[in-house]
């Protein structure tokens, strides 16, 4: 474990101890960094951002250099993803913390997430108290995962387990995904799906994304098709 800053607090005659959480941020957008250094940077004296990465080619070495208590990296990097670079930190240190973040609210991500050895699975609209609660949940030897998408994959578990599949599970794709891949087949736009369900447009193209990619096609088209061809829908 990295070594933290001791901040020793007396209430009461009691003494407290806090640990202030040395994190290493990693992502290939310096925007994001940028941002996620604004969100922490008024909870200095609980997480302090002791490093950054652009890109998960030098991550390995500032996160050596640096020894942070986690390290906080997107999902999704030109070159090796995320999950890629979760791994080999695993590998080189199994006791090494890594919270991943997306914008991806797919149970596949989390469970891929947990395979390789990740300490938390976070998305990127999380607050910014949230987010530092969850930092330090983690140090503390939780595991962080967003709350709407912990209690789906919980969901999509239990389904699995009884083997209660909807359309298109055995494709990997999620109910979310196989509930717009439906609305694709019936012809509706992005715009019309994003009405229909209550979310935003680019909500929809991101599942869009996670939808061609787990059915090997690349464009919506090619997705209805399959998805009758596959029998997906009847």
């Amino acid at each position: 474990m990295g070594g933290g800053s001791l901040a020793r607090l007396v209430s009461g005659g009691t003494t407290v101890k806090s640990m202030t959480v040395r994190v290493v941020l990693v992502d290939d957008h310096e925007m994001v960094i940028e941002g996620l250094k604004a969100m922490l940077a008024p909870f200095s004296a609980r997480v302090d951002v002791v490093g950054a990465a652009i890109g998960a080619e030098k991550a390995m070495a500032v996160i050596a250099e640096l020894n942070p208590d986690i390290v906080l990296c997107d999902v999704r990097m030109q070159g090796a993803s995320g999950l890629d670079l979760c791994r080999e930190m695993r590998e080189r240190d199994p006791g090494r913390k890594v919270i991943l973040l997306s914008v991806y609210d797919d149970e596949q991500y989390l469970f891929q997430a947990m395979r390789v050895g990740a300490s938390g699975y976070l998305l990127k609209g999380i607050s910014s108290d949230e987010l530092v609660r969850q930092l330090e949940g983690v140090h503390a030897g939780s595991t962080a995962i967003d709350a709407g998408l912990a209690a789906r994959a919980a969901e999509t578990a239990a389904r699995l387990q009884s083997d209660q599949f909807w359309p298109g599970a055995r494709h990997g794709l999620t109910q979310r995904e196989s509930e717009i891949l439906s609305l694709v087949v019936t012809g509706l736009s992005n715009r019309g799906i994003a009405a229909k369900l209550v979310i935003g447009e680019e909500t929809v193209k991101t599942h869009l994304s996670s939808i061609y990619r787990k059915l090997g096609v690349n464009d919506r088209t090619s997705a209805a098709a399959t998805a009758l061809r596959e029998g997906i829908f009847r």
